[in-house]
């Protein structure tokens, strides 16, 4: 197999590895160019201390830095590894950090990496140098080691290049040749290269290469410190000697943003908690004045003033470092994006130009198969890669200035102890629904969702208190939570709420094809008549979910799609048909939409409307155009909080009268507005899905329960022929867990185990405030996942007992939506 012209910018550690795997899966016709030498090319690859932990609470993150461990292990530079797999200690000096540190193991437990939480004495036996006295514990994986980020670079490019390969060193890309929206060509100041596919790997270069084609890549070069100590003082286990790089495991303490590894007898230091210092690609040092002062364009000048904190905690923690001296140091530049993730996959714009970029040597070799197999293959078969998609963004969050302020906070905060529910700090108020005003009367606490400033719940409530007694979780659990929390969601089953929805995808498909172009990229039968609303499955060509949506037939050439994110518009633009029958647009801006849910939301609706909104007129999963008021709108008949309602939609600028209507209709029913912690403990009680947590590309319908969603006998969808086969082959299973206390309540993540072995993890968990149970959906092993199963949680450093139990919790014969 020759594949098409490839050419890969940036011959570093992901540029090489790209290179490697993609030539490893057949394909020949590959050159790559870089603008420094081979194979120190003078990027972050060059200077990378090459750290690689393993723990992450990214499932991908920690599945591709495994993999770059397995490779680099095996991988020979003139006759040596790659890899110095001395392990990696995380040591804790405060309570806080040790309880983390047990939560990271519980990570790593989920995702099969073998690790252990150890005390403080072992900490010591591992690594010397510590001083007992500060240490509580630490988290011990044996498998995490030190890169050698160049050997690695130039062993891949030595396997490409036998394969057929062509590098090419001192060639700086000028610019990328752009026809008909598709890539033909790289030019170089030394010729132009033909090419089908691009790869840019270019690392703090990225935003450069992408802006050659007008993509806005949102990524910051920042200065991370780096110095190296002289020898230390030779004592019982202190000195590496015998000639070897490093004998000690690679340390971190990540209260003080520090980490330590091994070189020779001396020790280098990285530090995280200095100032951000960001700087622009474009204005990042060029060969040619690398060349004049000796100086590699990555590397800036050290500040030793920001690194003054970091030597005195480490010689308080590392006591034989008082008698050694800083003998050199860096600010070396390493790349950030907004939520930390990689940044990987083609343009939407420009055809033929993928990215792999803001990867560090912890991940490079998982991300070179990644994208590998994503170019060759049309989709990344060994992982769920979807958050590192490079088109995830909304358009404001490309925006430089919000780029750089979050680039820089998540710098900050890279070794900082984040709940699963923290917010950034800024920039806050992006995004508001027209109901935002109200909301902030009502006392709304609100979370950030893509920018929307999301309700979670509201003060008014606090009255609700007084009628219903809500359990207490577990300190961890209570962070960014409210017993109101507890009270609205009973308050829903009880009477009726308002959600504020709008924070949810909403896509127009429509044209003369939007009909047949649906049927092909969806599970179920959407081609059914003006009014119906369908729940779906969006699939990959190997019959792993992509997505969820809910779709609505709204006209005969028109649909509206409730989805999940941007990837979703990106996968339906990418499969328009080319003779222009069909659009795509995303709605959402525009829109806007309120959840009226409870046993008496047909009270408050029928008050303001003329239409019939009976069972007889209004039938459960069909949608509806109805004036509210004076305000006109759409209700679709469905629920995700398992109650009688709709969601309504309107136009935005008609949102705050849409509120209004309904608010003042419902006083007289007791109506409440409510937030996303109800939202989603009620959603749990009922067993629905949430897509990213729940299921993910790499789940099918049927492990997941979804089974209902598809409709084999409607005809050919993508993703269907590979799905009749995995169909056949189902080993694992979404199952519903319960925990009978009040106060374990898990967030998600966590290990499970069963007969003492780790058999899943936990999805999506929350407390049942109106089954007086704790709710966590885990991924178990279908041979462990039969009612009545006992299994335990790993939660922090206890095991939390659960039981397998049948779904849904809450109103299985679905006698209170259909009614």
């Amino acid at each position: 197999m020759v594949g098409r012209r490839t050419v890969i910018v940036g011959a570093g550690v992901v540029g090489a590895a790209v290179a490697d795997e993609l030539s490893a899966l057949g394909w020949t016709d590959i050159t790559v160019l870089d603008q420094g030498d081979l194979p120190a090319t003078g990027g972050s690859s060059s200077h990378a201390p090459g750290l690689v932990f393993q723990a992450s609470g990214s499932k991908v993150l920690t599945e591709l830095a495994t993999y770059t461990v397995e490779k680099f292990v095996d991988l020979q530079h003139e006759g040596q590894s790659c890899f110095l797999q001395v392990g990696g200690l995380e040591v804790a000096t405060t309570p806080e950090r040790l309880a983390e540190l047990h939560r990271r193991h519980g990570w790593l437990t989920s995702w099969g990496v073998e690790a252990e939480v150890v005390d403080a004495d072992r900490c010591v036996e591992l690594h010397p140098l510590l001083d007992r006295s500060l240490v509580l514990g630490g988290l011990w994986c044996p498998t995490d080691g030190l890169a050698k980020a160049v050997w690695a670079v130039d062993a891949q490019i030595e396997r490409a290049k036998a394969r057929g390969v062509v590098f090419h060193g001192r060639h700086e890309v000028t610019d990328i040749t752009v026809e008909d929206g598709r890539v033909t060509a790289v030019v170089t100041d030394r010729g132009e290269f033909p090419a089908d596919v691009v790869v840019s790997c270019a690392g703090i270069w990225g935003p450069k290469v992408a802006g050659l084609v007008g993509l806005g890549l949102p990524l910051t070069p920042l200065a991370h410190q780096l110095a190296w100590t002289g020898d230390l003082p030779a004592a019982d286990g202190q000195a590496s000697g015998e000639g070897y790089e490093a004998v000690r495991p690679i340390l971190r303490h990540q209260d003080s943003g520090l980490y330590y590894r091994d070189r020779y007898d001396g020790l280098g230091i990285g530090y995280y908690h200095h100032r951000a210092m960001p700087l622009d690609a474009h204005d990042i040092r060029s060969m040619a004045e690398a060349d004049e002062t000796g100086v590699m364009p990555s590397v800036l000048e050290f500040t030793s003033e920001d690194f003054d904190p970091a030597w005195e905690e480490t010689q308080r923690l590392l006591p034989a470092t008082a008698d050694v001296k800083i003998e050199e140091g860096i600010n070396g530049l390493f790349s950030f994006t907004p939520d930390g993730m990689p940044l990987l996959g083609e343009s939407r714009e420009v055809a033929g130009f993928w990215v792999a970029e803001a990867v560090w040597v912890t991940h490079s070799a998982g991300v070179g198969r990644a994208v590998a197999e994503w170019i060759a293959q049309g989709h990344c078969s060994s992982w769920d890669v979807h958050e590192c998609d490079v088109n995830r963004f909304e358009d404001f969050q490309l925006a430089p200035d919000y780029v750089l302020e979050r680039d820089c906070q998540n710098f900050r905060e890279v070794y900082d102890i984040l709940h699963p529910l923290q917010p950034m700090d800024s920039p806050r108020n992006v995004r508001v629904s027209p109901f935002f005003a109200r909301e902030q009367e009502l006392g709304a606490y609100f979370l950030p969702a893509t920018g929307w400033e999301r309700p979670h719940w509201y003060a008014a409530n606090a009255g609700l208190l007084e009628r219903h007694d809500v359990a207490t979780p577990n300190a961890w659990a209570a962070r960014y939570w409210d017993p109101i929390v507890g009270a609205e969601a009973e308050a829903t089953r009880e009477g009726v709420a308002m959600y504020d929805m709008t924070a949810l995808k909403r896509i127009e498909v429509a044209g003369p094809g939007a009909a047949a172009f649906l049927q092909r990229l969806c599970t179920n039968d959407v081609d059914k008549s003006v009014g119906s609303v369908v729940y779906s499955l969006l699939l990959d060509v190997d019959g792993g979910i992509r997505s969820d949506v809910t779709v609505a037939r709204l006209a005969r050439d028109r649909y509206q799609v409730g989805a999940n994110g941007q990837l979703d518009v990106d996968w339906l633009e990418r499969h328009l048909p080319e003779d222009g029958t069909v659009q795509v647009r995303d709605v959402t801006p525009g829109t806007c939409c309120i959840g009226l849910w409870g046993p008496k939301a047909r009270e408050v609706l029928s008050a303001v409307t003329d239409a019939d909104v009976t069972n007889a007129g209004l039938k459960y999963f069909r949608a509806k155009r109805l004036s509210i008021g004076n305000v006109p709108a759409t209700a679709w008949r469905l629920s995700y909080v398992g109650e009688l309602g709709w969601e309504i939609y309107t136009s935005a600028d008609l949102g705050q009268r849409l509120w209004d209507t309904l608010w003042e209709a419902g006083q007289e029913h007791g109506v409440i507005a409510a937030g996303r912690g109800a939202f989603n403990s009620l959603r749990l009680e009922k067993g629905y899905r949430s897509f990213g947590s729940d299921m993910t590309n790499e789940h099918d319908p049927y492990e997941a329960g979804l089974g209902f969603a598809v409709k084999l006998d409607k005809g050919d969808f993508l993703g269907r022929e590979a799905l009749l086969q995995r169909k056949e082959q189902q080993t694992r299973t979404l199952a519903c867990l319960t925990i009978d206390s009040t106060e374990d309540v898990v967030l998600g993540k966590e290990p499970v185990f069963a007969g003492g072995e780790r058999v899943g993890y936990v999805t999506s968990a929350a407390y049942g405030y109106t089954i007086g149970r704790s709710i966590a959906y885990a991924w178990l092993p279908v041979e462990v996942a039969g009612v009545g199963t006992e299994v335990e949680i790993g939660y922090f450093d206890r095991r939390v007992p659960a039981v397998v139990t049948a779904e849904p919790l809450f109103d299985p014969t679905m006698t209170r939506l259909r009614g």
